[in-house]
């Protein structure tokens, strides 16, 4: 039977004062997305707010990118993602937190979402973030009451690489002392290379550079060994 993996994707658009905007990052999406479509794996979106999922770096030489943009129900399902109330985690097996900067103002907090999260890890599924996705791991608690990242190795955005995108004093806090405060043991490559860490069930990485080594861990965890 097919693996069901929801994405989740930010809702904001502001890149805080600065008049810019954000979003989630294209190559986070179609990159994991033509993994999955690969291994045979069914793909779900949900948003904060649901709807239209704002997009940026839309970089069209990438033939990834072009291609799921190409692709006209790949489009339509970003221009309108699931609300939480619509999820049934039961549904899935893995769900996945796409990066962007805009996920550092409205994945932090989501209870919603973030109970989907639980229930999926606590049914036995994957729980997977890339880049500043892992902010959807910010606060978010197990049944027992423990951070799910508690005790488990992370990677994600590093401070050294916000510093390098200037960025630093725009987002609304830094994300790997964050998961370092709930408990994580967080690890690092070079500014933007890659790095995918797996720890029980939870797969984080580090950049976009990390997003189909990601996924690949995913569909690693999902899929049954042959005997």
């Amino acid at each position: 039977m097919s693996a069901k993996v929801l994405i989740v994707l930010t809702s904001h658009d502001q890149l805080g004062n600065t008049g810019k905007p954000t979003g989630f990052y294209l190559s986070e999406v179609s990159h994991p997305v033509a993994v999955f479509n690969h291994a045979g794996f069914t793909v779900s979106y949900v948003s904060p707010k649901g709807g239209k999922a704002p997009m940026i770096g839309v970089d069209l030489d990438d033939p990834i990118n072009k291609a799921f943009l190409n692709n006209l129900e790949n489009v339509a399902q970003i221009e309108n993602t699931l609300c939480p109330e619509q999820i049934d985690p039961a549904q899935f097996d893995t769900i996945f937190y796409a990066g962007g900067h805009g996920t550092m103002w409205d994945f932090p907090n989501n209870s919603e979402i973030a109970n989907i999260a639980a229930t999926i890890y606590e049914q036995g599924g994957v729980v997977g973030a890339v880049c500043h996705g892992p902010a959807g791991l910010v606060n978010l608690k197990l049944s027992d009451g423990t951070y799910l990242v508690a005790d488990k190795e992370i990677s994600c955005f590093t401070n050294e690489e916000e510093a390098a995108v200037g960025l630093s004093d725009v987002v609304p806090f830094l994300l790997a002392p964050k998961l370092i405060e709930q408990g994580a043991t967080h690890t690092k490559a070079a500014n933007f290379e890659k790095h995918v860490v797996v720890s029980d069930r939870l797969v984080t990485g580090q950049n976009p550079a990390s997003a189909t080594g990601v996924a690949e861990a995913i569909v690693k965890l999902l899929t049954p060994v042959a005997v």
